[in-house]
């Protein structure tokens, strides 16, 4: 995997992700209680022996540039890398990247250098574990010019995505963009041609794109080089590079989740409590997922009842009902709380005894959730000030809302706080 180098795109502004973007990049918002997301494709390439890797950025940066300055750093007898390519404007390039292609286009300068044979583009808000080794020795032993990662898709799920069709040997033919209708029944392929069981492939008779590609690397430095309109790889580049080049699909069967909304953000999120087999699990030591390294404490519980959770590092829990949920780095959840079916993603950094009680005493509220506050169904961003007997439990079963001055929003009937935010005591959203 020597000759592979990995271009991961940070996203645009990350609107549908909106508060959790609000001052961090889409691939900087954490999942899990201690990962961000970009530590997903990063890890997925460390394992696949990839370990030239860009990322690039526009967006709200400055976290994600903290976070893989320090939790990827090779050692100086490897010539592996993780680096941020931020966008910049220059004589050539007066404007900000304006699309995934793009994106890559503006440091073709770069990319044109190294001695690779392929490039492989990557999105950088996705969970899933893949090893990219079986995707690029496809992509050689098929000698394609682009191969698409794609998914099996059933019926139902089919006309939210970007489908394709295939002819006998795999290559794609035909692109459609959320078909629905008679379009949609046009788009059915036999799955089967990219190894999927019979059965499967009757249950599964769609292909939809997962925004991973590999390039040979002189046909993308041609196509980006010789149509300087065409800003996006999944809507302008590939369709139209399939008319002439060699286009395969892979067929990736295992878990992937686009979590592109707060909605598919907060039940991926939830998924990973499932015992004893949840959908995507942290737990394989063949293929760990990796992170900057905090030397936190273990976490302290104190006669609390816990039920299908996740609790991070360095909590610190005292009488309270937990079910469902999952709770960050350094979270503080104090007596007589009850949390329920919630992501509470914890904080930047500790409060001791004596600094919460000298904030009490100043008739402020310390970082984490006060004594008889309870939580239903929400987001809690990092370093939230929730006072005592709160209720965060939406009981208007309101939909959509922005309260930015109030410290909240609503989407798809969750309730967003935003990161820093100061919910004072006695507060009913």
């Amino acid at each position: 995997m020597k000759k592979v180098l990995s271009i991961i795109l940070g996203g645009g502004a990350g609107t549908r992700l909106y508060p959790l973007t609000k001052l961090r990049a889409k691939p900087a918002v954490p999942v899990a209680g201690k990962y961000r997301l970009i530590d997903i494709p990063v890890s997925n390439c460390i394992n696949s022996e990839i370990y030239k890797i860009y990322v690039l950025t526009q967006f709200n940066s400055a976290s994600l540039n903290r976070h893989i300055a320090r939790a990827y750093s090779f050692a100086g007898f490897s010539e592996g890398f993780v680096e941020v390519l931020a966008a910049q404007q220059t004589p050539e390039n007066p404007s900000w990247f304006q699309g995934t292609a793009d994106a890559v286009r503006q440091y073709l300068w770069l990319l044109e250098e190294w001695n690779v044979s392929e490039f492989l583009i990557l999105s950088g808000d996705h969970l899933y574990r893949m090893d990219y080794r079986l995707f690029i020795e496809r992509h050689r032993q098929t000698n394609a010019d682009i191969t698409l990662s794609v998914i099996p898709m059933d019926e139902r799920r089919a006309s939210d995505f970007g489908l394709m069709k295939i002819n006998d040997s795999g290559r794609v033919i035909d692109f459609s963009e959320k078909p629905k209708g008679d379009a949609l029944k046009q788009m059915q392929v036999d799955t089967s041609v990219l190894g999927l069981s019979e059965q499967q492939a009757k249950l599964q008779p769609y292909i939809a794109s997962m925004g991973i590609y590999v390039f040979k690397k002189e046909v993308l430095i041609k196509l980006l080089k010789e149509s300087l309109e065409r800003t996006d790889f999944g809507k302008e580049i590939i369709p139209d590079a399939a008319k002439d080049h060699n286009v395969q699909a892979y067929l990736f069967n295992g878990y992937w989740e686009d979590i592109g909304t707060i909605e598919s953000f907060y039940h991926a999120n939830l998924a990973l409590t499932q015992q004893p087999l949840p959908p995507f699990s942290f737990y394989d030591e063949q293929a760990p997922i990796y992170t900057r390294a905090r030397y936190l404490p273990p976490s302290k519980l104190l006669d609390c009842q816990i039920t299908q959770s996740i609790i991070g590092e360095g909590c610190i829990l005292k009488n309270c009902r937990i079910e469902h949920s999952v709770l960050g780095v350094r979270a503080r959840v104090d007596s007589g709380c009850i949390i329920e079916d919630s992501l509470l993603m914890g904080a930047d950094f500790y409060q001791t005894s004596v600094d919460r009680k000298g904030i009490r005493d100043e008739g402020n509220i310390p970082v984490g959730i006060g004594a008889e506050t309870i939580i239903r169904r929400a987001i809690v961003d990092k370093n939230a000030r929730i006072g005592h007997d709160v209720k965060i439990i939406n009981k208007d079963n309101v939909q959509e809302a922005n309260r930015e001055a109030q410290g909240f929003y609503i989407r798809s009937g969750i309730v967003v706080v935003l990161k820093g935010a100061i919910i004072p005591d006695g507060t009913v959203i």
